[in-house]
């Protein structure tokens, strides 16, 4: 069967009936996807399919056979960040980050469908079932706003990133967690 995640296509070896996030992260060490509560309530293993956003834990990896899949490392890179990647990192809307892919997609497919106006209330529904246990909501709120309004630098933040200044940074690809 063939995957086709962050604009590369894998031949996957999984059953069928596998879940998308154990394929992701067991068989294509995509980590941003975060197996929370496995049962589609936390959002933390959303990514997008097809531009729209899945809980890849409740996805069979068979119906998603020739799909688009992205996850948060195909939105930006670390020298040059997305929007919303953008807007997270600017507006400190991640505290320990478990969370922060599964609210980065369901933000970036806002912003695909979005006009770049958007209001409150809309944001708050896009982000529905998505939990946070560290934050009261207001940064990634506004956050995803910000993103979705284009009101983000990306160049600006991604040069923030740095904290040794010119020297060099060993980025690690994804995460242990």
């Amino acid at each position: 069967m063939r995957l086709t995640v962050n604009g590369t296509e894998h031949e996957v070896i999984a059953p069928p009936l596998s879940t998308l996030l154990q394929v992701l992260r067991e068989e294509l060490f995509e980590t941003s996807p975060k197996a929370g509560c496995q049962q589609g309530g936390c959002g933390a293993c959303t990514v997008l399919v097809d531009g729209e956003p899945r809980r890849s834990c409740l996805v069979a990896v068979g119906a998603v056979e020739g799909a688009q899949v992205t996850t948060v490392e195909g939105l930006g890179a670390p020298d040059e960040l997305s929007g919303v990647q953008a807007a997270f990192h600017e507006h400190y809307a991640a505290q320990c980050g478990f969370c922060t892919s599964g609210f980065m997609m369901a933000a970036q497919a806002l912003v695909e469908r979005g006009d770049g106006n958007v209001e409150r209330e809309e944001v708050i529904e896009a982000l529905n079932g998505h939990l946070c246990r560290c934050t009261g909501y207001v940064k990634i709120i506004d956050a995803v706003t910000a993103a979705v309004r284009g009101d983000t630098s990306p160049a600006h933040a991604s040069a923030d990133t740095d904290p040794q200044g010119d020297d060099a940074v060993t980025l690690l690809p994804g995460s242990p967690a």
